[in-house]
């Protein structure tokens, strides 16, 4: 199928199907006219691809993962041995991000706060 049926199909537009593809993420086959040529597995991994990214990785990060990732109808399953250790560290990474940003929000709301009883 060509890019438009693949954007058609995942609802993803055929720019950031491009950029998936020079992530790495998509492998479509080049016809001789130049035009990319998608697999129907390909809708598949677009899905597991978006389901990445809304929990928060990055393409780099999905690059690595998307192999040992399956799908079995409602949710990613991982298949490598060492990637529940990956995704671990990959959560932690963004818990310790939240932490900082409640902190940061804690103090913006303190200056709030001191600034409103200035004011009155």
């Amino acid at each position: 199928m060509r890019i438009g049926e693949l954007s058609r199909r995942t609802g993803v537009n055929e720019r950031l199907l491009r950029y998936y593809e020079q992530q790495g993420l998509l492998r479509p086959e080049r016809l001789p006219s130049g035009y990319r040529a998608y697999r129907a597995s390909d809708v598949a991994v677009v899905r597991r691809i978006r389901a990445l990214l809304a929990a928060g990785l990055s393409t780099a990060t999905i690059s690595q993962v998307l192999p040992c990732l399956r799908d079995d109808g409602e949710h990613l399953v991982p298949t490598c041995p060492d990637l529940l250790g990956e995704l671990r560290a990959e959560r932690d990474r963004m818990t310790s991000a939240i932490e900082e940003l409640e902190l940061s929000r804690s103090l913006l709301d303190r200056v709030i706060t001191a600034g409103q009883t200035a004011m009155g």
